[in-house]
C-alpha cells in the first residue's frame, strides 16, 4: 500500500523523517499505518506540533524500544510512529494517558469479539473491565 508522493512531500522534512517509500511514495504494511501517517500530517498541518518537535519525539521513541529490545529491522517503524503520536497529544494536553489506555485496551476487546474479516465497531461496553 503506498500514498501519492505529494502527501510526502507536504511534510518538508521526508529527509528527516526517513519514511519507508518506494518509487510511488511512502509504504504502508496495513491501513492502520497509512492512518497514522494520515493524521500525523494533519495535525503537524493544523500547528499541533512542528517537524522538528515530531523528529525529536520519534527519535526518542525509536531509543526507548531498541533499549527494550526492538530488534530495528524496520517492521515496527509505525508503531513508533504511534507511540510518537500518542505522546505527543498527551504532552500537549490534547487527550490523557490515561483515555488512550482505556481506548487501546477497548479495541483490544473489540478486536476480540469481531470475527476475521468484519469489521471492527467500538461497544460502551468494550471501555468497561
Amino acid at each position: 500500500m503506498s500514498v501519492d508522493s505529494g502527501a510526502l512531500r507536504s511534510l518538508g522534512r521526508d529527509d528527516v523523517l526517513n519514511i519507508p517509500r518506494d518509487e510511488y511514495g511512502p509504504v504502508f504494511g496495513a491501513p492502520w499505518e497509512a492512518e497514522v501517517f494520515a493524521l500525523a500530517v494533519s495535525l503537524n498541518e493544523r500547528g499541533l506540533f512542528t517537524w522538528k518537535e515530531w523528529a525529536a519525539t520519534l527519535g526518542d521513541e525509536i531509543k526507548k524500544a531498541q533499549a527494550a529490545g526492538d530488534p530495528d529491522t524496520g517492521d515496527t517503524y509505525y508503531q513508533h510512529w504511534l507511540a510518537t503520536l500518542e505522546r505527543i497529544l498527551a504532552e500537549k494536553g490534547v487527550v490523557e494517558r490515561g483515555m488512550l489506555a482505556r481506548t487501546r485496551d477497548a479495541w483490544q476487546r473489540a478486536c476480540a469479539r469481531t470475527p476475521h474479516g468484519a469489521p471492527i465497531a467500538l461497544r460502551l461496553e468494550d471501555f468497561h473491565n
